[in-house]
């Protein structure tokens, strides 16, 4: 039994790839796969310029969350050299876990309470939230 195509189908035309014209027919008025038609935003793009994402107004009194710390720089390393050892500074910049630990190892026998006056005299310590010393 042999397997073999009907006489007048010997050679069946070439189809084009998926999503692409042949070869040498001119491309259609359609924008190409993934890229969005000209003048028509993204799907999920970014909004204009000027125009807050989610339709959210910018906050006119700043952002309370971010800038520079309520906690200041002076007080802070008065703090640290005077009461360091008994984790004052760390109770203020607001690290409480660090404060309590700080207070029964008796600031690391003084070698943590060393640390966090250079770490605060170098400007390296923020607050608990991040955010530098203010001056």
């Amino acid at each position: 039994m042999s397997y073999s195509q009907p006489p007048g189908d010997q050679n069946p035309p070439q189809q084009p790839p998926y999503g692409q014209p042949p070869y040498g027919q001119p491309p259609s008025d359609q924008p190409p796969y993934g890229q969005p038609p000209y003048g028509q935003p993204p799907y999920g793009g970014q909004p204009p310029y000027g125009q807050d994402p989610y339709g959210q107004q910018p906050n006119p009194y700043g952002d309370p969350y971010g800038g520079w710390s309520d906690k200041d720089f002076t007080t802070t390393l008065v703090l640290s050299i005077l009461l360091g050892s008994l984790g004052v500074d760390r109770f203020y910049l607001g690290y409480t876990g660090l404060g309590v630990l700080k207070l029964l190892t008796l600031g690391g026998c003084g070698i943590w309470s060393i640390i966090d006056i250079i770490l605060i005299a170098t400007k390296k310590l923020p607050d608990a939230q991040g955010r530098p010393l203010r001056q």
